[in-house]
């Protein structure tokens, strides 16, 4: 099951001995009220000392309207075709739904994006193709970009061997490639937004870009949903041009407020661009 599919915030890395460890916790503390990823033990909780490469993905929300501080500054990223926010001076979102299984609730989501003619990126695990063929079919006759957010949705910065990496991107994009008949684009978003730095070279290695977000709200827990009123209140202050939005294909909440936050955006200003305009600017 991919119950495990949290996020959140709270980045601690090192715990080296001595001036190691003083040094190493100072790298990333970037604590915020919205916790977009959920480290469930970081290295800083081990006796082992690990390499601060090792991080969890996060951002710091600093002035409402602007695009919040990644704990990885963008243009360090590059160097690894990574991202986690688009050109800032254009008012241009980028909507992209981890998908890590089916309750129900993608089918509206599609409707809202097509109703808006607004393209999306939708990771999605080998679970979600085999169990939800049609709607992958759908996503991609419709005009989608389906990405690559593994094969089994594991700790990714925990694998180190180079061949294991590349088979749980491998094994997505076979299984993408036998129900569409199709290669998959070579975009990867790490499960839970876990990564370490020799993650984002191998990646790119195997061609893939790989994709963060600025912009996310606690919408994963199904049987915990936001009511309307606050998502809104997450989404409509804190966007920003340039924008990666991250949402979830499982929550019902999502699924009914999209019409109205794509019409709000619209009404601001903001056009949906797609992945591939992103990463070829």
């Amino acid at each position: 099951m991919f119950i495990t599919i949290t996020r959140d915030t709270l980045y601690r890395i090192g715990a080296a001995a001595g001036v190691c460890a003083l040094l190493a916790a100072l790298f990333f503390l970037v604590p915020q009220e919205d916790r977009a990823t959920t480290a469930q033990q970081t290295a800083a909780d081990t006796e082992e000392a690990v390499p601060t490469s090792i991080s969890d993905w996060g951002l710091s929300f600093q002035t409402e309207g602007q695009p919040p501080v990644g704990n990885v500054p963008a243009d360090t990223l590059l160097q690894w075709n990574a991202y986690y926010v688009g050109d800032t001076s254009k008012n241009t979102i980028y909507l992209t739904f981890d998908a890590g299984y089916e309750n129900g609730c993608t089918g509206a989501i599609l409707d809202a994006l097509k109703k808006h003619n607004a393209p999306a990126c939708f990771f999605v695990v080998g679970n979600f193709i085999d169990s939800a063929p049609e709607l992958v079919q759908r996503m991609v006759d419709e005009g989608h970009i389906v990405g690559n957010h593994t094969l089994h949705h594991p700790d990714m910065s925990s694998i180190s061997d180079k061949a294991a990496f590349a088979a749980e991107l491998n094994g997505l994009e076979e299984k993408y490639t036998a129900l569409t008949g199709q290669p998959m684009q070579k975009f990867y978003r790490p499960p839970q937004g876990k990564f370490s730095e020799e993650n984002l070279k191998q990646a790119q290695e195997l061609g893939y870009t790989t994709v963060f977000w600025s912009l996310a709200y606690v919408d994963w827990y199904t049987d915990n949903q936001p009511t309307d009123e606050q998502a809104f209140a997450k989404l409509l202050p804190r966007i920003h041009n340039g924008a990666i939005v991250l949402l979830h294909s499982t929550s019902e909440t999502n699924a009914r407020i999209l019409d109205e936050l794509l019409t709000r955006w619209e009404n601001e200003g903001y056009t949906f661009g797609s992945l591939a305009d992103l990463t070829a600017a």
